[in-house]
């Protein structure tokens, strides 16, 4: 690609500017990674581990210690961590169905629950599909305030209005596909001791894209249960498949149960093969996870100098992957996203078309030149053709690579004026 030197001359005041930026994000790469290596020592991780086993999978060490060192990690009482997982929806259709009973309520702090959730919760799709309203569990929400931040007297209202039927008090941590701020570790630790002071509900977190850009995660300040994929941050790119549930012994208990059976729970599953590469994943997830925010905040600079609306904005401390850049109109989010997979090191001769993708109301434009399928900690950008039109960067296994990206998409986008 042949980058005009106005280009140029931006990527490099941009590199100046993000030094203090980039140090800051390093160190917490440093911190996550300390605690990583302290728990595979502690749990004495060796080649012994990464043998797959098959069948049942009774008696996986490798399984078994890679649960323990997931709940070690991320402040939690035990861990799930599986293969079988096939995405971040499925590992959080597991939580719900898990910890809700018929009768109960699930009360969303955060708005609207992420559009994939929504036939699960009985939001869309048909009745007797087999969503939580088909049996009987009801969906109430808060929304945010309008500078992003969370409504607590909005929460308490609900919270006295549906009294102990509320089970589960449910907090997105990422945007999602709304422009809207992402959740620090502290704000959702906040929000858990708040409604566990007026509540006896499980605080639930829907963890995507959040892993290791705090130096703690949410279960470490208080909520019940985090629930990711490894696809994202903590496969660091490795991992080829699954996700995970971390949390109290109760909630982890139970959601066992609806991985696989009550009275199983989480000690069948075989790993079939795929524990090397999600130990692997999770000791190279807090590196990973750094090089994506960087290039993140490199592009969040690029693109608010070249006129874009931005967030969060380069020099603003970063709580997950994800970067947003609005464009106002539909050819501007499809160059971008043209861009994002023509700077990809996989399937970069790929057009992206919008398309009507499964779990989502609008037509989605898709980026993912991956070397897994869907994996959004590689480089990935996507967005609903709705206004404002924003698409939805993240992702990046080497800075490098991904600075090559967005230049790309920023040519791209100069190219269509």
């Amino acid at each position: 690609m042949d980058f005009s030197n106005d280009l140029l001359i931006l990527a490099s005041e941009a590199e100046t500017a993000l030094a203090p930026v980039f140090a800051e994000i390093d160190r917490i790469a440093s911190v996550n990674t300390e605690r990583v290596l302290r728990s595979f020592a502690a749990h004495r991780v060796s080649e012994a581990l990464f043998a797959g086993s098959t069948g049942y999978g009774y008696g996986d060490n490798g399984r078994d210690t890679l649960d323990a060192s997931y709940a070690d990690v991320f402040g939690a009482e035990a861990a799930i961590v599986r293969p079988h997982i096939v995405n971040g929806t499925h590992a959080l259709t597991i939580g719900l169905f898990g910890l809700l009973r018929p009768g109960d309520v699930m009360l969303s702090v955060t708005g609207k629950a992420y559009d994939t959730l929504a036939e699960a919760i009985g939001l869309a799709g048909k009745n007797g599909d087999g969503s939580l309203a088909d049996f009987g569990v009801s969906y109430d929400e808060v929304a945010l305030l309008t500078d992003g931040g969370i409504d607590f007297a909005g929460i308490d209202a609900k919270l006295k209005e549906h009294g102990a039927k509320v089970k589960i008090v449910f907090i997105q941590r990422s945007k999602g596909y709304a422009n809207r701020k992402t959740l620090s570790a502290d704000e959702i630790g906040e929000v858990a001791r708040f409604v566990k002071a007026r509540s006896g509900a499980f605080v639930v977190v829907d963890n995507c894209y959040g892993e290791f850009c705090d130096e703690k995660e949410p279960t470490a300040c208080g909520a019940d249960l985090i629930i990711g994929s490894l696809i994202k941050n903590p496969g660091g790119g490795m991992a080829e498949i699954g996700g995970y549930l971390a949390g109290t012994k109760r909630a982890i208990e139970l959601v066992s149960y609806r991985l696989t059976s009550v009275g199983i729970g989480a000690e069948c599953g075989a790993s079939l093969g795929q524990n090397r590469n999600m130990f692997r994943g999770f000791f190279y997830a807090p590196h990973t996870v750094a090089q994506a925010k960087k290039t993140a905040a490199f592009a969040s600079f690029i693109f608010e100098k070249m006129g874009y609306p931005v967030e969060p904005l380069w020099n603003e401390a970063r709580h997950d992957i994800i970067q947003t850049v609005v464009f106002g109109d539909p050819d501007g989010l499809c160059a971008f996203c043209r861009g994002i997979q023509a700077g990809s090191p996989v399937d970069s001769y790929v057009t992206p078309e919008p398309w009507d993708m499964p779990g989502y109301d609008d037509k989605v434009i898709m980026a993912a030149g991956t070397f897994v399928q869907g994996s959004s900690i590689e480089l990935s950008a996507d967005g609903p053709l709705r206004p404002p039109y924003t698409a939805f960067f993240q992702g990046g296994l080497t800075y490098e690579s991904g600075k090559y990206a967005i230049l790309t998409a920023a040519q791209f986008l100069r190219d269509l004026k």
